[in-house]
């Protein structure tokens, strides 16, 4: 028996999320019927290193999983994507030690954020980035987004379905860039809440356009109240970047579908 990781790349938009249902229409769904028409075997279980909700896209996603069958890593990634839809690719292939597991040797998770700020809406990257109409403050949102890092009690932008054990996390980073009507959001944390970013998100974007202060973010962390934070915004624009394992497991950092994000 062996162990195999794989980094899975994906559009989220047509399927219902990351983690199987009885739709039968997840990422995971997909990737598992694939590998098992690929080992002509059923009952291939993988497992990942963070789930993604519907509409949310991958650009890393890492999974393992245990087979007896013996395959070069470039036929499990050739082989597995000939059963895959056009919307999902597995990028790379590895073999790693048993001990490896896809979430918890993570120590680390990063995401991103794209949103353009247009007067119109999007249109050949529809459901590819969030949308705002109203200009936005840079330094209103660095400020307010500094006042997240570190170790905190972060409920106020937990989904009430949420089923971590604990709302503690660590936000080790968010960096905000932009590039012409684009905005770069990216964060990077030991883990995430339900809906954490795309809550985070909805409070910066009321920062960045002036409807709030940026004093107004630490209030929102403070009050460890769902209640006292924006809406939760929309997921076109969010993409799991992947995790963050240490040196030594010897897997790849980025695929080259880092390169598409603006």
């Amino acid at each position: 028996m062996q162990r195999i990781a794989l980094g899975v790349s994906f559009n989220g938009r047509p399927f219902d999320g990351w983690q199987s249902q009885p739709s039968g229409n997840t990422v995971q769904d997909h990737l598992e019927q694939a590998l098992a028409r690929f080992c002509d075997r059923p009952g291939v279980n993988t497992l990942c290193a963070g789930r993604t909700d519907a509409g949310v896209h991958g650009l890393m996603q890492v999974v393992h999983f245990d087979t007896p069958l013996r395959r070069s890593e470039y036929a499990w990634v050739r082989g597995t994507n000939s059963f895959l839809p056009p919307e999902i690719a597995v990028q790379w292939a590895r073999e790693v030690p048993a001990a490896f597991h896809a979430r918890a040797s993570a120590v680390a998770r990063r995401y991103a954020y794209v949103l353009l700020e247009s007067p119109v809406r999007p249109s050949v990257d529809n459901g590819q980035v969030g949308w705002v109409f109203r200009p936005l403050s840079q330094p209103a949102m660095q400020a307010a987004a500094d006042a997240l890092l570190g170790e905190h009690d972060f409920t106020s932008f937990r989904a009430s379905q949420c089923q971590a054990h604990t709302p503690v996390k660590t936000l080790r980073r968010i960096e905000i860039s932009r590039r012409g009507a684009y905005w770069r959001f990216e964060f990077e944390a030991n883990a995430f809440l339900h809906h954490m970013i795309r809550n985070i998100m909805g409070c910066l974007i009321a920062i960045g356009s002036g409807n709030r202060p940026p004093e107004w973010m630490a209030e929102v962390l403070a009050a460890r109240s769902r209640d006292a934070a924006a809406p939760t915004f929309s997921p076109d624009g969010l993409y799991f970047l992947g995790p963050v394992y240490d040196a030594a497991w010897g897997l790849p950092e980025r695929t080259p579908a880092f390169d598409w994000l603006p």
